[in-house]
């Protein structure tokens, strides 16, 4: 097997164990016993277990900005675009639990490492990149303007998405779930203004 084939190896095992047992538990033994590979392979294919972890935070991130992205393809209103988000992001919640867990154990693994607190503040600075991102595109394509400023949006809508899922994992209560996401929807059309025609098509200035 090539190494590069290797690492991936090793990176899925290194998920499955800490979605079952932990990031604690998941020992660079650990982790090679899961993959059935030799311990000197994994240091053949990474420097550290830190390095092991980086990479399944990072990947972790990646995934859940394509399929935020994904979300927002195609046609429909305000309303019904906000809706259509806000529900597949909370179906890989709880479609995909153990995933979502783990990447709050890692981000406060990497807070608490020294030389790897800046991993988990890129990952959040991505998220809320990506949540401005759509925000602004929406509002382009519905023809509106945020109420607020959109960064400011933009971190309100990732604390909200935080705080609920978190909520859900301690208790498993979907349906308050579903509602709190539902009257974040409701929310923010209240900060929808429609956009002027001078703002939507600015002529020349005579």
């Amino acid at each position: 097997m090539a190494a590069k084939d290797r690492r991936e190896e090793l990176i899925a095992a290194g998920f499955r164990v800490m979605i079952r047992e932990g990031v604690a538990k998941a020992t660079t033994r650990a982790i090679v016993n899961e993959a059935e590979m030799p311990l000197g392979v994994f240091h053949y294919c990474f420097r550290s277990r830190e390095e092991l972890l980086q990479e399944i935070l990072t990947r972790f991130t990646d995934s859940t900005v394509i399929a935020a992205r994904r979300t927002f393809e195609g046609e429909g209103d305000l309303g019904s675009r906000i809706t259509k988000s806000l529900n597949a992001f909370w179906g890989t919640v709880e479609l995909r639990p153990g995933e979502h867990q783990v990447s709050y154990e890692l981000t406060h693994y990497a807070l608490r490492q020294a030389g790897f607190e800046d991993l988990a503040r890129r990952q959040y600075q991505r998220y809320r990149e990506v949540h401005q991102e759509l925000l602004e595109e929406v509002a382009e394509a519905a023809g509106i303007d945020w109420a607020v400023p959109v960064p400011v949006l933009a971190r309100y809508l990732n604390s909200v998405l935080d705080g609920v899922t978190l909520n859900w994992l301690v208790d498993r209560d979907s349906e308050h779930s579903r509602e709190v996401l539902r009257l974040t929807g409701e929310h923010l059309l209240t900060l929808a203004r429609e956009r002027s025609r001078q703002t939507a098509q600015p002529g020349p200035v005579s």
